[in-house]
């Protein structure tokens, strides 16, 4: 059976949620690692989940992307391990230039923790393999430095070959340029994300006029691994 590693460091705290999600819900092997132990030989996928890695000294994310773990996950594309990184996640995945651009204190200057909606353009990749092209996903985000930010250059490169996850009109409540609420490398092996699928994978979970749109990025993973992805 396929193996999911949940990548912990100081200050993760969303890691009890990711697992219970794949355990429970999905059905997928995984466990909850250490980043001093973490090996990328042994999983067949892997999650960095939400939280304050580091307390969020310096920049979100920063000094994670700096640790061996984050070093060896540079060798995941070339050796076919899919890699997911939610919120602080992503922070730490923009950090260690794994994913380009970067991300910025909210417009507001505030924590926000809403639910939105977004939609999911040129969805392919592990993490999407279930996503149809303009599906639009509900989750909630939960954030103080979410606000991502990509030159123009880079983006016209990004807009023409990798899936994007955009907010929806209304629902971009940290400032994102281009209202990127999430982004994948070319083939969709790397994926960052700043709204909680984890937070999105029961239907009892979701407020009045939301549907629960983050299990299916869960399944996504499952049936890529089982298809051996």
């Amino acid at each position: 059976m396929p193996r999911v590693a949940i990548l912990k460091f100081p200050g993760t705290n969303c890691d009890e949620d990711v697992h219970h999600v794949l355990r429970n819900v999905i059905g997928i092997e995984s466990s909850i690692v250490w980043y001093k132990d973490f090996v990328l030989k042994d999983w067949d996928a892997i999650i960095i989940p939400g939280g304050f890695s580091y307390g969020d000294w310096l920049r979100a994310g920063a000094i994670a992307a700096r640790t061996n773990a984050v070093e060896e996950l540079g060798n995941a594309r070339s050796s076919g391990v899919p890699v997911l990184g939610i919120c602080n996640g992503f922070q730490i995945l923009v950090e260690a230039g794994l994913l380009p651009g970067a991300l910025l204190l909210n417009e507001s200057s505030k924590f926000v923790c809403r639910w939105v909606r977004t939609r999911v353009e040129n969805p392919k990749g592990p993490w999407l393999s279930l996503v149809s092209d303009g599906q639009t996903l509900d989750m909630p985000i939960a954030h103080a430095e979410g606000r991502y930010y990509i030159d123009n250059e880079s983006y016209s490169v990004l807009v023409k070959t990798s899936p994007i996850i955009r907010y929806l009109p209304g629902f971009n409540l940290n400032g994102s340029l281009y209202d990127i609420a999430g982004i994948a490398t070319e083939d969709g092996m790397i994926l960052g994300l700043m709204p909680h699928p984890e937070r999105a994978s029961e239907d009892f979970l979701a407020p009045r006029g939301f549907k629960t749109g983050g299990r299916i990025i869960f399944e996504s993973i499952a049936h890529s691994l089982k298809r051996g992805w």
